[in-house]
């Protein structure tokens, strides 16, 4: 009986007590509002009829049954509305047009930088208000540039939160030169072979502004070097790193395919497994048992077998994909099975053919398409300790609000198309405005 109770009185509660944020937001007045046709509760899967959002500039203020008087309303009323998304695994810098070795070594720094000016933007026009960046090749941290001025208002983008090198080893999946011996490049600034080495590397990363601090547990998929059942980077050096980020109010993520590896990585206390595609019945009773984050990223994987070979990418990397996929499917079915903590992540170079999708895959491998929402909205957030600030439409968090047509409890499709987006109480994209902020589509 008692399982039944909690959540009726949930209910209840979402469809009858309006909120209010005047004492989280000083001296706050409303601005406008938003009138929702559908307002879907993130956290209990809720959904509350023809509900007035009211805004203070770029805070949410209230939820009201009615108009509220003398304000201008954003009428939605034939929309479902939902909190702003939240790509937990994204890579800033891709060039969604290449898939090639020859095209990276070509492309500069500041090119590289360009790329991410225009992913940012693909994020927001599908609905994504704030990612994760998952670490960048480059030793000057463009990722950080980018994060700082959409924070100044230079640019325009989602809420960035970012990680700095890509922490590997010699010969690891982020070496980044896959190149024969006698080409004798020096190595890069992400290279640790040693805890001691590890350590710095960190520290270097921290010092230049990394929110988080990126491992690669196991080999990879997208290189042609390494090989993804393998642990690179040793437990005491993950767990070193650990130590260090820990102590400077930092997290840390691993990237990690293989089973060794991931367990390694889970031992050492990382906060999220990325991936985790190898995952067995220990890790992820591992997993469970401390509270481990997984970022799946199921539909980089497929999607890869769709555009296979045709973006210049190297055989061996593809055949790896192919292998790899078969173990993706039971691994995700493990994870929900212990009731893993997972956030939504795509890790797709083309965000705009990809960054949507994640939803249908989870919602494929098992997942509920409540869980899928929640997934991209309030554990994104509460993984990154953002779920005071948004992820959820409450009072007192950011203005961060996508509309849908359709209903995506009921077909998780809808979310591939989203219609409005609001950041902050800007309005990025407007049904009613199809020329706001237009985007140049690359393919």
């Amino acid at each position: 009986m008692r399982s039944s109770c909690v959540p009726a009185l949930g209910l209840l509660l979402a469809f009858t007590a309006p909120t209010s944020a005047q004492s989280l937001i000083p001296d706050a007045k409303p601005t406008g509002a938003i009138l929702a046709g559908k307002l879907i509760d993130v956290r209990t899967g809720a959904v509350r009829s023809h509900a007035y959002i009211v805004l203070a500039k770029d805070k949410i203020l209230s939820i009201e049954d009615k108009a509220p008087a003398g304000l201008t309303v954003t009428d939605l009323s034939a929309y479902t509305v939902l909190p702003g998304l939240i790509d937990a695994h994204g890579h800033i810098l891709s060039d969604p047009t290449s898939q090639s070795l020859a095209a990276g070594l070509r492309t500069s720094i500041p090119q590289s930088t360009l790329w991410g000016v225009y992913n940012l933007r693909l994020w927001l026009d599908h609905g994504f208000t704030a990612v994760r960046d998952a670490c960048e090749g480059p030793p000057d941290y463009p990722q950080f540039a980018l994060r700082d001025s959409v924070n100044r208002g230079l640019i325009l983008g989602p809420r960035i939160t970012a990680a700095g090198s890509c922490v590997s080893l010699t010969g690891g999946h982020g070496d980044g030169a896959p190149f024969s011996a006698d080409v004798n490049l020096p190595a890069g600034e992400n290279i640790a072979d040693t805890p001691d080495e590890i350590a710095r590397v960190v520290r270097r990363d921290i010092k230049y502004g990394a929110d988080w601090i990126k491992l690669m547990a196991t080999g990879g998929v997208m290189d042609p070097i390494s090989d993804y059942h393998v642990q690179e980077l040793s437990e005491e050096q993950m767990a070193k790193a650990v130590e260090v980020a820990h102590r400077a109010g930092k997290k840390v993520m691993a990237h990690a395919e293989g089973t060794v590896g991931i367990k390694a990585a889970v031992r050492a206390g990382v906060d999220s497994i990325e991936h985790g595609t190898m995952l067995d019945e220990e890790g992820a009773k591992m997993m469970e048992e401390r509270g481990t984050w997984l970022v799946p990223t199921l539909y980089c994987f497929q999607h890869d077998m769709e555009t296979g070979l045709s973006k210049g990418r190297d055989p061996d990397s593809f055949a790896k994909g192919q292998e790899i996929l078969a173990a993706q499917g039971p691994a995700f079915k493990l994870a929900l099975a212990h009731h893993l903590k997972i956030a939504y992540g795509v890790d797709d170079d083309d965000v705009d053919e990809s960054v949507s999708r994640e939803f249908g895959a989870l919602v494929a491998g098992g997942m509920s398409t409540l869980g899928a929402l929640q997934a991209a909205t309030i554990n994104a957030a509460t993984m990154l300790g953002k779920d005071k600030l948004f992820g959820s439409i409450e009072p007192g968090h950011f203005a961060d609000i996508v509309a849908v047509k359709g209903d995506p409890l009921a077909d998780i499709t809808v979310m591939y198309h989203v219609d409005f987006v609001m950041k902050g109480g800007q309005v990025i994209k407007d049904p009613e405005h199809p020329d706001r902020n237009p985007v140049i589509h690359m393919h």
